[in-house]
């Protein structure tokens, strides 16, 4: 006799209908290749607004050669965690490279920018601590701020008038403090207002702390970050960067102090659990920050922005609304998440991977589409998504 069981999960089919009835049909779309300016998804070639690959790293000859030569010396994985037997000697000289790089005594890495983030605001925090915290932080960051079991205070977005309200509310709060912010936002492409939320931090006697995901490799001098580009270094004392972004591989890491880093080594509960990177994926790292301290690196960041300029000028003249980007992040403004989608469904079918953003990635009634361009981005590659972009937006009358 055949027993029937019900299902417990059959509520999330339910959900996923509504999701569909909404016109919010989601499917994950296939890279056939390399993460390139024009690329292949679901076996069509497309012009690809879609990736963090800022400087066109992940294909990169030196880095490269960099991954192929730590397989020849330290193989192909770290076997263990990196408090047992994990920690190979590349972690250590990636480390110390990306300390220098940033400025400060100490670094420890990761293995995703979220980890780096919500790994780090869980450990230094507890439950008679307080955290000041932008409302348009990343996830990571309030997943942090979350499993910290502090006390949360949210200060509008950007508001440093908004920030000090809050400060001067709990100026007499018992326990540590923290004053945490984006350096880049990474749906609207806008800057922390940082040395204002260092005064009030050190007003206050708050710790600082930044995520400079979408800024490592783009802003600063030779994509050193927020702190750097704002001239706030001494100013912050954590900061957080990614490795999967402009750095063209895969991970997090955490600057500050030595008896942070220490600190974190011992508490933060992603590090303590996770098996370490690869030999191939550090190697890659250290390739990368190597070329950002260059020339050639120099020359990466100028065309970023160049193209940046060119492609956020020609969507403005369009008529289409790109917010208040300072960044290559270049959210083109619909409204509408169903109608956001289908720009989306249709610039792909023309020629175009530009994705599609709506709720809860970002507030109901703001959906968008996120653009990037890349340093290796072609001007008419550039010019041609352009065009597409604006022949299919009058065709859904957004211009």
């Amino acid at each position: 006799m055949t027993v029937t069981h019900s299902d417990p999960l059959s509520y999330l089919q339910d959900q996923l209908r509504e999701l569909d009835a909404k016109g919010l049909h989601f499917r994950l779309r296939v890279l056939d290749g390399e993460q390139r300016p024009v690329a292949r998804f679901d076996g069509k070639e497309v012009i690809n607004l879609s990736s963090n690959n800022y400087l066109g790293l992940t294909t990169h000859k030196s880095l490269r050669r960099a991954a192929i030569e730590a397989i020849r010396t330290h193989g192909v994985g770290a076997g263990a965690v990196r408090t047992i037997a994990g920690t190979m000697d590349l972690h250590m000289a990636l480390e110390e490279q990306i300390a220098k790089f940033k400025g400060t005594e100490a670094c420890v890495v990761f293995q995703s920018g979220f980890t780096a983030n919500a790994g780090t605001v869980a450990a230094v925090l507890g439950k008679d601590d307080l955290i000041i915290s932008d409302e348009l932080n990343h996830a990571s960051i309030i997943d942090g701020c979350r499993l910290s079991r502090a006390t949360i205070k949210v200060f509008k977005h950007k508001d440093a008038a908004d920030c000090e309200r809050i400060c001067k509310e709990t100026e007499n709060w018992p326990g540590h403090k923290l004053l945490i912010t984006d350096g880049v936002f990474s749906m609207d492409g806008d800057i922390a207002p940082l040395p204002e939320l260092c005064d009030l931090a050190e007003k206050f006697n708050c710790i600082m702390m930044v995520d400079d995901a979408h800024s490592s490799g783009v802003l600063g001098r030779n994509g050193r970050g927020t702190v750097d580009h704002l001239g706030c270094h001494g100013r912050v004392h954590i900061q957080v960067g990614t490795l999967s972004k402009a750095i063209g591989a895969m991970g997090g890491y955490v600057c500050g102090s030595r008896s942070l880093v220490d600190f974190l080594y011992r508490r933060a509960r992603p590090f303590l659990y996770s098996t370490g990177h690869p030999p191939s994926v550090i190697a890659t790292c250290q390739a990368a920050f190597t070329l950002l301290d260059s020339s050639d690196g120099e020359k990466l960041i100028k065309k970023l922005w160049a193209n940046t300029k060119f492609f956020q000028r020609r969507l403005k003249k369009l008529g289409f609304s790109i917010g208040a980007t300072q960044t290559p992040i270049t959210p083109i403004h619909v409204g509408d998440a169903a109608k956001a989608f289908e720009f989306s469904r249709r610039l792909y079918e023309a020629g175009v991977y530009a994705p599609s953003v709506g709720f809860p990635t970002v507030a109901e009634g703001k959906a968008r589409l996120r653009a990037i361009v890349t340093a290796t981005h072609k001007r008419a590659e550039l010019e041609r998504a352009c065009e597409i972009i604006a022949e299919t937006g009058r065709s859904l009358e957004l211009i």
